[in-house]
């Protein structure tokens, strides 16, 4: 859920459609794994306007980042600002 940046006018909005990342190739060879967190500025519509790494490991990072991309949010008056964490788990 993210919520808007005008504190006054509270609106908290719910992902519609969620992309899992793809574990990248390189990441499961060398067993990384780990939080990628994400920070989104999601457009009034509902889609992914802006995003931006803010902590995890930089092999993850990318699929991390091109996944949330694909997300779509609920539309809302104002655009939303949040924080979205992705985990990766070591696959067999």
């Amino acid at each position: 859920m993210l919520r808007s940046q005008d504190a006054d006018n509270e609106v908290v909005r719910r992902a519609k459609t969620r992309v899992p990342p793809d574990y990248p190739a390189l990441a499961r060879k060398m067993n990384i794994t780990g939080v990628v967190k994400v920070e989104v500025v999601v457009a009034p519509n509902g889609t992914v306007r802006e995003a931006k790494v803010i902590g995890g490991h930089p092999v993850l990072a990318g699929a991390a980042l091109e996944a949330v991309r694909k997300w779509r949010f609920e539309p809302a008056a104002v655009e939303s600002t949040g924080v979205i964490d992705f985990k990766f788990e070591g696959h067999p």
